[in-house]
């Protein structure tokens, strides 16, 4: 009987996760694709950063 009451908690837990994301809104294609340019933008600003750091950092070291 064990595994008969392990099925009725997995059924239990898959329908808590499953009205826990129903009541979330759904996200609009649109805003979908605004927020991945937005976040693109930030990733793309660290890598210049982090680029401009490393030369940087190679020029200082080719000068000594």
């Amino acid at each position: 009987m064990t595994r008969g009451n392990q099925r009725e908690q997995d059924r239990l837990k898959a329908q808590k996760k499953a009205a826990a994301n129903a009541k979330k809104p759904k996200e609009s294609a649109t805003n979908l694709a605004k927020r991945k340019e937005a976040d693109a933008e930030v990733l793309r600003a660290k890598q210049k950063k982090a680029e401009e750091a490393r030369l940087a950092a190679a020029a200082a070291t080719n000068k000594k």
